[in-house]
């Protein structure tokens, strides 16, 4: 039986060193789901490569969903999102160059991006609890990004390497959840002034809401339970586009203004 956990956990570290590698080299890697092909054995890759960046003195400052869309969630085989670690260098700030050779294959969504006020620690919780936890939303471009060559993904392949997560880049206006309803927000995304993707918050689960209840259930008895400050992608609002060098996206998300991700040449 010791054996065969040493055994599992080998395949999973080298599963984590294949990701890390292609992400220090810059050389997209094979998938992992020859060596994982549960979710819960992506998890377990994840958990490595969030610990040795932890112990590299990265920032945790908060979390992604992805695979909010049915259709993606359909494409993958899969029932529920999944999600991935956000670190503070992750982080971008609106309208000021974002150097695109970080990336190997960058797509562009936008989001609605929820902070906390509060802890949302134990649980199981209610939207009420969510709300209530929220300090305020603002718009955001997420940048996804995948280690795995061509996007060959499963849900296995996803999960490991953090769930697809490259960057993000939060506007600058905080908005109050009082009286908004993130289900009816509209999205608009544009790359040089013409429309590339539209959609909105229903989306996203229904309600970008109903996405963090499930993050914040799923994560409320773990290390990693939602805190104070935390930032939460909840997930794409529309169609996700790929990213060129010299690229200048701006999103519109109803009620929460705008931000732009302008890509270096």
């Amino acid at each position: 039986m010791h054996d065969e956990w040493s055994q599992a956990v080998d395949v999973r570290t080298h599963a984590a060193d294949r990701l890390a590698e292609a992400a220090r080299s810059g050389e997209q890697c094979a998938p992992i789901r020859d060596l994982v092909a549960t979710e819960a054995a992506g998890y377990a890759v994840q958990e490595i490569n969030t610990r040795r960046a932890l112990d590299a003195g990265r920032r945790l400052v908060g979390r992604k969903i992805g695979a909010t869309n049915e259709q993606v969630r359909a494409k993958l085989g899969i029932g529920q999102p999944d999600f991935g670690m956000l670190f503070a260098d992750m982080s971008y700030c609106d309208g000021l160059p974002v150097p695109v050779d970080k990336f190997l294959q960058p797509r562009a969504e936008a989001e609605v991006a929820l902070v906390l006020g509060r802890d949302l620690t134990g649980g199981p919780f209610t939207v009420a609890d969510v709300i209530r936890a929220v300090e305020f939303a603002l718009p955001a471009i997420e940048i996804a990004d995948s280690r795995i060559a061509d996007w060959d993904i499963t849900l296995a392949d996803t999960i490991a390497d953090n769930a697809s997560a490259g960057a993000f880049v939060l506007g600058n206006t905080p908005v109050s959840l009082m009286g908004l309803d993130l289900r009816a927000a509209g999205m608009t995304m544009t790359r040089a002034g013409q429309e590339v993707s539209a959609g909105s918050g229903e989306a996203c689960m229904g309600n970008p809401l109903n996405a963090a209840l499930w993050l914040a259930s799923r994560l409320g008895r773990t290390n990693y339970a939602l805190r104070a400050g935390d930032v939460v992608l909840t997930g794409a609002l529309g169609p996700v586009v790929p990213v060129e060098a010299g690229d200048v996206f701006e999103a519109r998300v109803g009620g929460l203004g705008s931000v732009r991700a302008v890509f270096s040449k």
